[in-house]
């Protein structure tokens, strides 16, 4: 009764010290400059951009596949952020610069149809077939892509009310 399950735990620390050691001898270095580069993206991984998420779009960006100005949710600051980190000029004119918001269901217009949340990367919508649909306010990055997609137009957007948290002090006026 001992042999059998002495075998196992010494096969098992055997197996695991190997392990350990291939995890040190193989390790990968990343590129720090890429994470660098990725921790100015927004995290969301929606996808808006044309990439699968923020990473694959970072390393895009630092190899001159894309431009800096990918990434719809981050709008101007993020791409103005990326383009002093890279040291490239940018032509921000085409940039439209959205206020953070969040998806909202009328729930009297929704007929449950799953198309909304099939699109959501973030899963911030709760609901099932033929069933109203709702959103999580604080998982729901704005990102639209519910929006697009509803064939009954039950999605809105709004804006992000500002808390204590969440307030800043607005800009003075320029002098005229």
């Amino acid at each position: 009764m001992f042999a059998p399950l002495l075998s196992l735990m010494l096969l098992g620390l055997v197996l695991g010290g190997l392990l350990g050691v291939a995890a040190r001898l193989f390790r990968v270095e990343g590129n720090p400059f890429q994470t660098e580069v990725e921790a100015l993206f927004p995290g969301s991984q929606c996808g808006q951009c044309g990439f699968p998420g923020c990473a694959p779009a970072a390393e895009a960006v630092i190899t001159g596949k894309a431009p800096v100005t990918l990434c719809p949710p981050g709008g101007r600051t993020l791409a103005q952020a990326l383009a002093s980190k890279l040291g490239v000029t940018v032509d921000l004119s085409g940039i439209q610069d959205k206020a953070p918001g969040y998806a909202y269901v009328r729930e009297n217009l929704c007929i449950g149809c799953t198309r909304c949340f099939k699109r959501c990367p973030t899963d911030a919508i709760m609901g099932g077939p033929q069933q109203i649909h709702a959103v999580f306010r604080d998982a729901c990055t704005g990102c639209e892509l519910c929006y697009e997609v509803c064939p009954t137009e039950c999605i809105e957007m709004r804006p992000v009310e500002p808390t204590t948290l969440t307030w800043y002090w607005p800009k003075p006026l320029e002098a005229a």
